[in-house]
């Protein structure tokens, strides 16, 4: 029993290491990012997000939190999980590639100034790849939440584009990290959008 017990706290200990360690490293890329989303809503634009297994829960959790609400009552935000439309992904991926899921869908829906926001752990998913390729060309911009070394992505972003790259190497902690990244982003949102928390202790 005890040896459960030890996995499990060291399961927690191994998490909130990984996020203290995130909030030394990227603090301020974060911020960044969420800058970037708040500044694309005010400008009328919308947001779009994808990711495969778990970071395909991640980019519906963000568009969920967007499009009803995030800690309080607010009109909703303009924000697409690509991931969603399973009749779409299937006939794209029969018809085409599994690696065109993504792309395929922001040829039809992105709009210049619109945002990408793309979850990867590894950096290395074809279909993430490209569908940063096609964000770019649809002029939109792409903020990348990755991991272990950055991967592949990285050599497919541009200067304006945001790299938020948790430094872990370990999938799961990763994906908690990226949750806690992705709050953030929406309690900024609602900060500077509708001074949410202004007064908050």
């Amino acid at each position: 029993m005890n040896s459960i017990i030890d996995r499990i706290r060291t399961n927690f200990s191994e998490s909130i290491q990984t996020k203290i360690n995130a909030a030394d490293a990227i603090i301020n890329i974060i911020a960044e990012a969420s800058e970037e989303v708040v500044q694309a809503l005010l400008e009328g634009h919308k947001i779009l997000t994808c990711g495969n297994g778990g970071s395909a829960c991640e980019a519906m959790h963000f568009s969920s939190e967007m499009l009803n609400r995030f800690k309080h009552e607010r009109p909703g935000l303009p924000a697409i999980a690509l991931t969603c439309d399973m009749p779409t992904m299937t006939s794209i991926g029969n018809d085409y590639h599994f690696s065109d899921i993504f792309a395929k869908q922001i040829r039809a829906l992105g709009q210049p100034g619109d945002i990408l926001l793309a979850y990867t752990t590894s950096g290395n998913s074809a279909n993430i790849i490209n569908a940063v390729k096609a964000a770019h060309d649809k002029s939109m911009g792409v903020i990348a939440l990755t991991g272990y070394d950055g991967g592949k992505i990285t050599d497919y972003l541009m200067e304006k584009d945001i790299e938020v790259r948790v430094p872990a190497y370990d999938t799961a902690r990763i994906q908690e990290t990226h949750l806690l990244i992705t709050h953030s982003i929406c309690d900024i949102i609602d900060y500077r959008l509708f001074g949410h928390g202004e007064s908050s202790s």
